[in-house]
């Protein structure tokens, strides 16, 4: 155990008493910078909204036959909201940062005043396929695992509210993914050890079946501690009630590293010589960085000399995750697994900027070091698993389907005050499979589980649709609150290429800032007056060497909702030759997920609205490009509702 006098964890307090008053006003500095971003994004909004009404050019609705997979009726997921007694007053700097990990609010929001939030529209927001607690607050999802023939999924729960406090760990189990059921609490901040937060962790299912939790834990005096936990029961498969290790915490701060700088066990990986190892996030001044652990019993545990990866400027690495990918193949691989034709990717969630960053590259396990394919897209300066509302993402290796599953924190974007009138905040992203793209050799490829097909009702195509510059094509498939989308789309140039302007756009402005070559794409949770809409496109860009294209979603016009933070999410996603531009898309109510190009390029985005709910909710195929016509092909499913409720231990399934 570290000894250092500057890491105050010493030994246990002769007593404890869980605190849940006022919190130390730190972050001063993140709310002011807060402000400065606020106005500079505000001009920018008042600058787009100032434009002229999105493409006034509207075509009569498509209609298509339907074909129908199962005569179930459309069900509009409505929850009864939670009545929640509003605080006296909200915190001016964003939770969590005091307490030592990334911000989990957007206190800026309070001061853009509460929009009039009717019971319906709050209801309407509550997603039907989208894991969720019953009530409260939710973060990142924990140790997941494949067990006995079920699903687990644990995750950071406020049981007392809606808001970021008071962590344990929820519990939920599923035969498919999909269709969830809530366990009790699996572990509380019970002990002095962690006391302040049970905090993220990860699962091990060792050889011999045993299961090893490890998480991490903020001690009394705010010190990040590793800890262990094991099922009490391993007949038992829904793996209710777990046991702390009687000598928590195993590991805490080595020196030179903070105290509130050491947090987030990998799920541990064996090497040649019969030794286990974790990884764990940290930094040292702003170099973000990868400490490596090896253990035989998951008990007593050697420092390695060298990190395993460090980047400067990147700041604190959190929710750090390591896993194979097979170069050759489509499944998934066990986390130890090594060999020729294996790359290693290495991901982090960055405190300071709140994006999942990952690279590709080669690990060596003679020194347990790793090394980016790309040094210019290395860990927190290159590619994202998300370039949305996405966080501390974690995966995990699912043996009975042989494949690698993802799961991410999706937050809010409105403000507390309506979190907690509706009783709720947060949700986790449908789970995704995660491989090697075979074509670039340098991205990976995200895709929903294909036990998402399984909430499919009523489809419709659309062949070859043509969409002119400065139109809206309405797309006539009903209320448009729960979809599974596909699109693809191609481009008839009414200039020649010689003439194109050459323009390195990017995402623009916005879906209404136009260009040649774009943007176009589809308009989702839209009214039928266009008054609230959230674009999903492609924009491409001309130089003189090469054509490329963005993907973006943009959330400025999703509703009238003053409090809620509206941003334009993107990136370029690379385009091989024999492909067409194509996306995918899930709708579930307030959270839309967005895949390009096969999942190369993801983005998550949170929407609020306010008339486009219910069966005013729409869809549209749009093109705000001045030199080019698009030709697009659609097929659509309406979506069913996914179970989530609390297990029935009074009956069997």
């Amino acid at each position: 155990m570290n000894t250092d006098p500057k890491t105050p964890l010493l030994s246990p307090p002769s007593s404890l008493t869980r605190e849940s008053g006022g919190r130390t006003q730190k972050g001063v500095l993140i709310f002011i910078l807060s402000i400065v971003f606020l106005m500079s994004f505000s001009a920018l909004v008042i600058s787009l909204h100032s434009h002229q009404p999105f493409l006034s050019n509207i075509e009569k609705p498509l209609t298509t036959r339907v074909n129908s997979k199962s005569k179930q009726v459309f069900q509009t997921f409505e929850s009864s909201l939670l009545k929640t007694a509003l605080p006296w007053s909200l915190p001016l700097h964003p939770r969590g940062v005091a307490e030592g990990v990334s911000a989990k609010s957007n206190p800026y929001l309070l001061q853009k005043g509460s929009y009039n939030w009717t019971n319906a529209m709050l209801s309407w927001q509550r997603t039907a396929f989208h894991f969720q607690p019953q009530r409260n607050w939710m973060n990142d999802p924990n140790g997941p695992l494949f067990y006995k023939g079920w699903y687990h999924l644990f995750y950071q729960y406020n049981p007392d509210s809606a808001v970021f406090a008071n962590i344990t760990w929820g519990h939920a189990v599923s035969r498919d993914l999909i269709h969830w059921l809530y366990l009790p609490i699996a572990m509380i901040r019970d002990s002095w050890y962690d006391i302040n937060g049970v905090w993220s962790g990860s699962a091990t299912l060792l050889p011999d079946g045993k299961i090893v939790m490890l998480y991490t834990g903020s001690t009394h005096q705010n010190v990040q501690v590793q800890n262990l936990a094991y099922p009490a029961n391993l007949s038992d498969p829904l793996l209710i009630h777990w046991v702390k290790y009687a000598d928590n915490p195993l590991l805490e701060p080595p020196p030179g590293i903070g105290p509130k700088d050491f947090r987030d066990p990998t799920t541990a990986w064996i090497g040649p010589d019969g030794k286990w190892r974790i990884a764990i996030g940290s930094k040292i001044n702003q170099t973000g960085l990868s400490l490596v652990y090896k253990t035989q019993d998951f008990i007593h545990y050697e420092l390695n000399d060298q990190y395993m990866h460090e980047v400067p400027g990147t700041g604190m690495w959190e929710c750090v995750d390591f896993y194979p990918v097979s170069v050759n193949g489509s499944d998934g691989l066990d986390t130890s697994a090594n060999g020729p034709d294996v790359k290693h990717v290495l991901k982090s969630s960055l405190d300071d900027t709140r994006g999942d960053h990952y690279a590709i590259g080669t690990y060596f396990i003679e020194n347990d070091t790793w090394v980016p394919d790309n040094p210019d897209e290395d860990v927190g300066i290159g590619l994202k698993l998300d370039y949305g509302r996405f966080y501390a993402s974690k995966t995990f290796y699912d043996q009975y389907k042989k494949r690698r599953v993802l799961w991410g924190w999706i937050n809010e974007s409105d403000s507390e005050t309506a979190d907690l009138k509706k009783g709720w905040a947060s949700l986790q992203s449908v789970p995704r499979t995660v491989v090697f793209d075979t074509k670039t050799r340098a991205h990976l490829l995200q895709w929903p589980v294909e036990e998402i097909e399984s909430l499919r009702l009523s489809s419709y195509e659309f062949e070859e649709v043509v969409v002119k510059p400065g139109s809206v094509v309405p797309l006539d498939i009903g209320p448009a609150t729960q979809l599974d989308i596909f699109a693809e789309f191609e481009i008839e140039y009414l200039v020649s290429k010689e003439a194109e302007k050459k323009e390195n756009v990017g995402c623009g402005n916005g879906a209404f800032d136009r260009s040649s070559l774009g943007p176009f794409g589809i308009l989702a949770i839209a009214d039928d007056q266009l008054s609230e809409l959230t674009p999903i496109y492609f924009h491409l860009s001309s130089t003189t060497t090469s054509l490329t294209s963005s993907f973006c979603v943009d959330e400025t016009r999703s509703s009238m909702a003053p409090d809620v933070s509206k941003l334009i999410f993107g990136s370029p996603v690379p385009v091989v030759s024999d492909e067409r531009l194509s996306m995918r898309v899930l709708v579930d109510h307030s959270v839309i997920e967005s895949f390009a190009q096969g999942g190369r390029t993801v983005i998550s985005s949170r929407v609020y609205p306010t008339k486009a709910i219910y069966e005013a909710a729409r869809l549209f195929l749009f093109n705000n490009a001045t030199d080019i016509n698009i030709k697009a092909s659609l097929k659509i499913w309406q979506l069913n509702s996914a179970f989530i409720r609390p297990f029935p231990f009074d009956n069997k399934l």
